[in-house]
C-alpha cells in the first residue's frame, strides 16, 4: 500500500510585466570602518543575519521580478564578488563602472542597458545597504510605485515616512495630492533638502510634509531618458547610442562614456529640477546602516542586550558584566569586563573600540588614516 503525501511546493511569486529591478552596489562608506574597507565594503558584509546586504537586497527583489531581470551596478574591482554572491543573475547584468561617476550615471547606465532589452521596461532603482525590516509591505508599494510609473511619463520616489528628527538623511517635501493608487496617494514634489540641522529636521518631523529621500525610485526606462534630455542634455548625448547596443557593445562603451561623463548625483542632475517627480510615502521599516549603531539597534540583543556578531560561525566572547555593547568579532575571543554602551570590531589588521554614542564620529578615524598615507588599512 503506498501513500500520496501533499506537496507543499513554494509559492512562484506575482512577476511584475516589463519591470526590472536595479541594485546599485558601488558604494565605499567609511563609517563602518574597520569591517567597510575598500576591498570589503559593507554591501558585501553580513551585518544582519547570515546573508550579505546585497544578497538579502536580491533576494527581496526576486519577489518582484525573476533573477534574469535583476540588473547590478557596481564597481569594476567588485564584479568578482558580485559573481560569486549572485550566480543567479546573469553575468551581463552586472554593469561594472570603469570609475566612480555618483549615481546619476549610475541609473541612467541601468536604464539604458535594461532598454535595448524592453522598450517599455520600468525600472525599481535600490542600493544594495538598506534595511527593510517589512519585506511585504516593500513589495507590496514597489508595485504600487511600478503601476503610477507604468504611464511612461513621471518619475516616482519612494520617500520614508521618517520616525525620528534625522540629520543623517535628505528630506523629500511634498506639495499636492495628484491621486490615489490602490488606497495609497501620490503627491507632486515641491522639494528637496539635504541633510538639515537637527532643528531644522525637527520642524520639517512636525509639518508631516517632509519624508526621507532613500534614493528609492521608480521610473520608466523612457521617462528616465527624457528627463536627461531635458535636464542633463551633454550626459544624454553623451550615452544614447547605449540603448542600440547589444550587451557585450555596451560594456565595451562605457569606458569611453565614464572616461568623459560629469560626476553627479541623481538628486542634483535629475529630481531637483523635474516637474514631472511624484512621490509614495513608504513605511515598511526601512533604515540606511550607515553607522555601527544603526547595526546594533537592529542586531538581536541577548539577556544583557549585547550584540554578537561574527565572520566565523560562532562569535568567541567572554563577557562578565558588560552589557548593551556591539561585539563584532573575527574568530579570535574577545574578552569584556565591566563595559557599558560600547562598539568592538576586531578584524585581522585592526580592533576598534569606541563609546556607542561616538559611532558617527568613526569615519574619523578613516580621515585620520588618509591624511597618514595609511593606505593598508583603508
Amino acid at each position: 500500500m503506498s501513500i500520496s503525501l501533499p506537496s507543499f511546493r513554494k509559492k512562484q511569486p506575482e512577476y511584475l510585466d516589463h519591470t526590472y529591478c536595479v541594485i546599485l552596489a558601488g558604494g565605499g562608506g567609511t563609517r563602518l570602518w574597520p569591517k567597510s574597507r575598500k576591498q570589503s565594503p559593507k554591501q558585501f558584509l553580513k551585518l544582519t543575519g547570515d546573508k550579505t546586504m546585497l544578497q538579502v537586497t536580491a533576494d527581496r527583489f526576486a519577489n518582484l521580478v525573476p533573477w534574469k531581470k535583476i540588473v547590478v551596478v557596481t564597481t569594476k574591482d567588485y564584479v568578482g564578488e558580485v559573481i560569486k554572491e549572485l550566480p543567479q543573475i546573469p553575468q551581463e547584468n552586472i554593469i561594472a563602472e570603469p570609475e566612480k561617476k555618483d549615481t546619476a550615471l549610475a541609473m541612467l547606465s541601468a536604464a539604458l542597458y535594461v532598454k535595448q532589452k524592453d522598450p517599455k521596461a520600468i525600472l525599481i532603482n535600490d542600493a544594495a545597504d538598506h534595511v527593510v525590516v517589512n519585506e511585504k509591505e516593500f513589495l507590496r508599494l514597489m508595485r504600487v510605485a511600478a503601476k503610477v510609473a507604468s504611464d511612461y511619463t513621471h518619475l516616482i520616489s519612494v520617500g520614508i515616512t521618517p520616525t525620528y528628527p534625522s540629520s543623517a538623511f535628505g528630506y523629500i517635501k511634498i506639495g499636492e495630492e495628484v491621486k490615489k493608487v490602490n488606497g495609497d496617494t501620490v503627491f507632486k514634489v515641491d522639494s528637496f533638502t539635504e541633510k538639515p540641522n537637527p532643528a531644522t529636521a525637527r520642524a520639517f518631523i512636525s509639518s508631516g510634509k517632509y519624508f526621507w529621500n532613500a534614493n528609492n525610485y521608480v521610473w520608466s526606462a523612457e521617462a528616465i531618458q527624457n528627463a536627461f534630455a531635458l535636464h542633463m542634455p551633454q550626459m544624454h548625448e553623451l550615452t544614447k547610442s547605449l540603448t542600440k547596443m547589444k550587451p557585450k557593445q555596451f560594456h565595451e562603451a562605457l569606458n569611453r562614456i565614464y572616461r568623459k561623463a560629469e560626476s553627479i548625483s541623481i538628486d542634483y542632475a535629475i529630481s531637483e529640477k523635474a516637474k514631472n517627480l511624484l512621490l509614495i510615502a513608504g513605511d515598511f521599516g526601512w533604515d540606511d546602516i550607515g553607522e555601527w549603531k544603526v547595526v546594533y539597534d537592529l542586531g538581536k540583543k541577548n539577556a544583557q542586550g549585547n550584540v554578537i556578531l561574527s565572520d566565523t560561525n560562532q562569535a568567541q566572547v567572554l563577557n562578565v558584566e558588560s552589557k548593551d555593547c556591539l561585539i563584532h568579532g573575527n574568530g579570535r575571543l574577545i574578552a569584556a569586563v565591566g563595559l557599558k554602551d560600547m562598539i568592538i570590531v576586531d578584524t585581522d589588521e585592526i580592533l576598534m573600540i569606541a563609546p556607542m554614542n561616538k559611532s558617527q564620529d568613526i569615519k574619523k578615524l578613516v580621515e585620520k588614516l588618509k591624511e597618514k598615507g595609511e593606505q593598508k588599512y583603508l
